[in-house]
């Protein structure tokens, strides 16, 4: 990544500059682009393979098992493992790939410690819970974050905030915030209760579900809310005399 002047201790020289690249290099990029992709929010083939197939390799072998914990744990961390090997040997950057196997190794150490196959989804669970508190703080303080990272992207500036003029941008950014609390909130309603039930197979596939197409639909939906308006056509004046 490259970062602006660092100071002597090799510090980036703003805080604010790293988090704006690393959202500029995210799938959420687009938020601030005049189009939007659905291959792209989902990172293309490749990446709805790796967000979707260790997922779906743990149920199909937890049922074909018969609910056995070892098998589906093996196999789940091994396809999400030969996914960051293809990239490495494919010479395409590894972060997203890299990102889901700490994602599987969790659950399947948090597994694997409890004996209990419903905790390899655990993981999900409080990533929704903390995704969700988060956002919905960020109204709370008057800092919608969909609007911050529409901004950082944007380089736009946070005069939204305050302006009065820009209240309906405010607006704008503060429904789309809504929106991704209703997301994390209705993966949490319909899981938890799964995950508290043993209803593993249930849970699993409620994950697959509600993941990536939810993910890339809530993305769209976002996008329609916060992209630029075009400037109202002018209207025409009284006629000359």
């Amino acid at each position: 990544m490259t970062t602006g002047p660092t100071d002597p201790g090799g510090a980036p020289d703003s805080a604010p500059e790293v988090v704006a690249e690393a959202v500029t290099r995210s799938r959420v990029s687009q938020l601030a682009g005049e189009d939007f992709s659905v291959a792209d929010a989902v990172g293309g083939v490749r990446g709805l393979v790796e967000s979707v197939a260790p997922g779906l390799v743990f149920v199909v072998v937890y049922l074909v098992a018969g609910q056995e914990l070892v098998p589906p744990l093996v196999a789940s961390l091994a396809v999400a493992v030969v996914l960051v090997v293809a990239r490495l040997v494919g010479g395409t950057p590894v972060t997203q790939a890299l990102g889901g196997v700490v994602g599987v190794l969790v659950g399947v150490l948090w597994a694997w410690r409890s004996g209990e196959a419903q905790d390899y989804f655990a993981l999900g669970l409080w990533t929704n819970a903390i995704y969700g508190a988060g956002l919905l703080l960020s109204i709370v303080v008057r800092w919608p974050l969909v609007g911050v990272v529409v901004a950082l992207l944007r380089q736009e500036g946070f005069a939204w905030r305050t302006d009065p003029e820009q209240r309906p941008r405010l607006r704008r950014y503060t429904a789309a915030t809504w929106l991704w609390i209703g997301l994390f909130g209705a993966r949490l309603a319909v899981q938890l209760p799964l995950y508290l039930d043993a209803s593993t197979a249930w849970l699993g596939t409620a994950r697959l579900v509600m993941g990536v197409p939810l993910w890339a639909l809530a993305l769209w939906v976002t996008w329609l809310l916060v992209r630029e308006r075009p400037a109202a056509a002018a209207q025409p004046g009284p006629p000359a005399h």
